[in-house]
């Protein structure tokens, strides 16, 4: 069946809320509508486009393989039409030159790209110098004046005072595991739950000093079975039930390169957000293009 020439916008955002919560009722609270204006929103897309976008289950929901491609395809359509609404006042000035930054591993992987592409478009003469770096480099480079702006995890930045700063993305970590496991029968696992299986432990990024933080405040460690710097080895090895882990809802993905599902599940135990954001040295006046480019994340990110 081919898609209704019926569908709002009102119901895609609703779909893209639902998706990016997992849940309707958090859907409906993001989008401060009712809990059945979102169903109904999903139901009547459901129906126009003759599949299922959603799994249904206790916990809330996830999205089919169908669901996903068209979640790709709708927050590119939002994303677009977002920066076709704010293109006048970002083309009011015609800017030319190059902007120096900094990103890290997960932020240039699972954040930054879509936003270079839209940052791109609105200013077409402006070039991005643009250097992987880890944390403690980034930093040193700021304070340094190498590079003007780093895009960081910021929760993972001490003593963050030290730099201007602004937090750009606040993403939610749950528990991962394949498909059958054990663990999928709690609607909200706790630490002392998840602590019982082997642990699949990302190290990209102060990824382990990231984790302890929050098992140590509960007093518990993690059984450890494997470390490892390659997200596609970490789901793939999560997706075949080798163990499980604990990561942000920015680096999920439903599926390992083998096509085998991921499943994910909020923690019962309070587990910090993991925050991305941007660094500039303290007090000083960025040049125009890099203060462009710092307002276009800080308006494009809604934060």
């Amino acid at each position: 069946m081919s898609a209704d020439n019926s569908v709002t916008l009102r119901q895609l955002r609703y779909f893209v809320a639902a998706a990016e919560t997992g849940q309707f009722s958090m859907a409906a609270t993001r989008a401060h509508v009712s809990q059945s204006a979102i169903t109904n929103a999903v139901l009547l897309l459901e129906a126009s486009l003759g599949v299922r976008l959603f799994d249904r289950k206790p916990h809330g929901v996830s999205l089919t393989a169908e669901g996903h491609g068209f979640y790709q395809r709708t927050r590119h359509i939002l994303d677009s039409l977002e920066d076709a609404l704010r293109e006048p006042r970002f083309q009011a000035h015609h800017l030319k030159g190059a902007i120096r930054i900094g990103a890290s591993y997960t932020v240039l992987g699972y954040f930054l790209p879509p936003l270079l592409a839209r940052f791109r478009a609105n200013y077409p003469d402006l070039g991005l110098d643009l250097r992987d770096m880890n944390r403690a480099e980034i930093e040193k480079a700021v304070e340094s004046e190498e590079i003007e702006l780093g895009v960081v995890i910021l929760s993972n930045v001490t003593e963050r005072e030290r730099f201007g700063h602004h937090v750009l993305l606040r993403s939610r970590r749950q528990l991962w595991t394949s498909a059958d496991h054990p663990l999928l029968q709690k609607d909200n696992a706790a630490l002392e739950d998840i602590a019982a299986y082997p642990y699949i432990q990302i190290t990209v990024d102060e990824g382990e000093r990231s984790t302890q933080r929050y098992w140590q405040a509960r007093g518990i460690a993690p059984d450890i079975a494997f470390r490892t710097g390659a997200v596609e080895a970490l789901r793939g090895l999560i997706a075949h039930g080798f163990g499980v882990t604990i990561l942000s809802d920015m680096m999920y993905r439903p599926w390992s390169l083998e096509g085998k599902k991921i499943e994910s599940r909020p923690i019962l135990d309070v587990v910090p957000d993991m925050e991305v954001g941007l660094i500039w040295k303290r007090g000083a006046e960025l040049a125009r293009p890099a203060d462009a480019f710092r307002q276009f994340l800080i308006q494009t990110c809604g934060s």
